[in-house]
């Protein structure tokens, strides 16, 4: 057999006309429902009778954990995150203390000790912290879990604050993976956006991250940004092509200045138009698939070797709130600021704000703010959607079987919505199930939007372009 990686992920014809046609705004389903459906009735004790509920299981699901480091020394204008801009490196060591006690009081309601097959640091910035501190967190989830052999240790770095020593440091205490937000390599474009960064820099810790072994890199990019033109992004994703990182996530840059503060700091005449922003992931799009890497979906592109692209052959591939991932449906516990957890049937955020994390654990409780208690019809559709939006398609009678309808008529409506795609190339439907095709891989949120059964009651969130 031709195993060759142009024979294993065929090209994808970029249907420009397609996009123009079908863009349009929505989730990107990084859960279903969404975070925005998450409400207050969702409480601590909701939480505390799920991880009792997965205690009880003979056969427990794989187990993820992430951890938000909110804290960052300086601004980057086009943020969304939840973060705390401070200079002041002593907040870390007391928002530490106080993850451990949420550490004690979650695995307090797992009777057993449990190995984590997946851990991910993100932010704001996890290398704020120090590197005794980083020791610290490490030795202080080895205390309470075992991790696989296998497991993926990752965490998000900032090339302004990261040296040699800081790379050996993690690399020394588990961490194989790791994370940069690089957004763009124009001098004029990271002036805009105040995150000033040289290529140089960036280099030197990637030629160091390889030194020190990690075995998969991943650069996050957003188009969208101002002073960004086709130009100017083709001369980063120059830049970019020539490091070769094992993984890129190319987001679009979500403009919302009512809901973001920092965004307001963003002159609005800088910003491309949304006809230059399209001809700005067009051109992406092409460059990185002539480079060989293969287009996972959504945003996402990894290298044929690596096993995000693996787990798209293999049907591994699986979405989370920190985006595509290699491992089939984990529980997922999540620490600190607003952090978003996966444990059985349920979702659960954590309060917002420091001095809310701070109350609640000072009085003993988990720090919960809401979440979701999700029913037959939200797994039924939550498996569907995901299903879209790793480009496995649907198995009509494997879902069938298992939830007890017939497809057809359950989803006669969507099922119309889907027929739309069809005529068009983008998926192939027929009585066994739904196949999305190379180049639906664009559509796959369109997808999943004609499977939500919450769109079409009112929310406050802001979604963004699908493409």
């Amino acid at each position: 057999m031709n195993t060759t990686p142009s024979a294993v992920f065929p090209a994808i014809e970029i249907p420009e006309e397609l996009i123009r046609r079908f863009d349009s705004f929505g989730p990107r389903y990084t859960s279903y429902p969404t975070a925005d459906r998450f409400h207050t009735e969702f409480t601590a004790d909701s939480y505390i009778a799920y991880l009792t509920q997965r205690s009880s299981l003979a056969n427990k699901p794989p187990l993820s954990l992430y951890i938000h480091i909110p804290f960052c020394a300086s601004l980057c204008y086009y943020c969304a995150c939840n973060k705390v801009i401070t200079k002041d490196r002593s907040r870390s060591a007391i928002y530490l203390s106080y993850l451990e006690k949420e550490l004690q009081m979650v695995t307090s309601h797992l009777t057993t000790r449990e190995a984590l097959s997946q851990l991910h640091l993100g932010g704001g910035t996890p290398t704020f912290l120090s590197h005794d501190e980083m020791r610290q967190l490490m030795a202080m989830l080895r205390q309470h879990f075992d991790f696989t052999e296998d497991a993926e240790i990752s965490i998000e770095i900032d090339p302004r604050t990261v040296t040699s020593e800081t790379l050996e440091m993690l690399q020394e205490i588990g961490f194989n993976r790791t994370s940069l937000g690089v957004q763009d390599f124009d001098p004029e474009v990271q002036k805009a956006v105040h995150r000033i960064q040289e290529f140089d820099m960036v280099a030197h810790t990637i030629e160091e991250s390889r030194r020190f072994g990690f075995t998969s890199i991943n650069f996050d990019l957003i188009y969208g940004l101002p002073k960004q033109s086709l130009a100017s992004f083709s001369r980063t994703l120059d830049q970019v092509i020539s490091l070769s990182p094992d993984r890129i996530a190319l987001y679009n840059y979500a403009h919302l200045p009512t809901r973001f503060k920092p965004q307001r700091r963003i002159a609005e005449a800088d910003l491309p138009t949304a006809e230059q922003r399209l001809e700005i992931f067009l051109m992406s799009l092409r460059r990185l698939l002539a480079e060989g890497y293969v287009y996972i979906g959504l945003d996402h592109f990894a290298k044929p070797d690596d096993s995000l692209a693996k787990a798209t052959l293999d049907g591994s591939l699986h979405r989370n709130f920190q985006g595509y991932t290699t491992r089939s449906d984990c529980d997922l516990i999540a620490l600190g600021l607003s952090a978003i957890g996966k444990v059985g049937n349920s979702y659960v955020q954590n309060v917002r704000t420091l001095d809310e994390y701070y109350a609640c654990l000072d009085q003993g409780k988990l720090p919960v703010e809401k979440g979701f208690d999700l029913n037959q019809d939200d797994l039924m559709r939550r498996q569907i959607i995901m299903d879209m939006m790793c480009s496995t398609g649907v198995n009509f009678k494997a879902v069938e079987g298992q939830f007890g309808i017939s497809f057809a008529d359950y989803f006669d409506a969507e099922m119309k919505q889907m027929q739309a795609y069809a005529t068009q190339g983008l998926v192939g439907i027929n009585d066994a199930g739904i196949h999305v095709l190379p180049k639906g891989r664009l559509f796959v949120r369109a997808f999943g939007m004609a499977f939500d059964g919450y769109l079409a009651k009112q929310t406050t969130a802001n979604y963004s372009r699908l493409i």
